[in-house]
């Protein structure tokens, strides 16, 4: 069974990370760039997460009320039995929960994932092998070049102007798939404001008869 691939905006919710070594870590890198607001709690807490700024730490052995309030929480100690308590919280209160190097005891699971500007692309092989996952990864980073999101920030900025211009769905469609595919021609350089109004007006005549 493969996992559903939700994209939720976390900007400002509250997440919990119980561990303060290197796993803690590689979760929270992952978690920072989309700005919730997190806090660790563990004895003892690596340098690597306290130098992070926003980043609440708090150096104490994890009680269950440290989970009130929180969005989700990520169970990333060494001890399986404290992991297991954390989850069966969790599942109780109906908090996210993700517990590190345990599938059976996880709501929700960290993809690979590519970030750049305003593309986020998750990769999952439902826990079968993680190195593949990391290869997709570093094949869509590699595809993922200046050129392309380029591309992607002229089709954002015409958008709603195409939207205002065309009448249907099927037209807007047309209309930005030309729009795309003069980027695409373009190679490194950048189409202008006025080769794209052509291919818009070349589209729109289509329509006018």
């Amino acid at each position: 069974m493969g996992y559903f691939p939700f994209f939720i905006d976390i900007k400002g919710k509250r997440i919990v990370i119980v561990g303060g070594g290197n796993v803690a870590h590689r979760k929270l890198e992952k978690l920072i760039p989309y700005e919730p607001e997190i806090t660790v709690i563990a004895p003892e807490i690596c340098c690597d997460i306290l130098r992070w700024e926003g980043v609440q730490t708090v150096r104490k052995e994890f009680a269950d009320e440290d989970i009130n309030g929180a969005f989700a929480v990520i169970a990333a100690t060494d001890d399986n039995d404290l992991n297991a308590r954390i989850y069966t919280l969790c599942s109780e209160k109906n908090i996210l929960i993700n517990t590190v190097d345990d599938m059976e005891k996880c709501g929700f699971i960290f993809p690979a994932l590519v970030h750049r500007d305003d593309i986020t692309v998750g990769i999952s092989t439902s826990g079968k092998s993680p190195l593949f996952a990391g290869y997709l990864r570093q094949y869509i980073e590699e595809e993922l070049d200046d050129h392309m999101i380029n591309a992607l920030k002229i089709l954002g900025n015409y958008r709603e102007y195409v939207r205002r211009a065309f009448k249907t769905e099927a037209q807007r469609k047309e209309a930005l798939s030309a729009v795309f595919d003069l980027c695409l021609a373009c190679g490194e350089d950048v189409p202008d404001d006025e080769d794209i109004m052509l291919v818009l007006e070349k589209v729109s005549e289509k329509y006018e008869a």
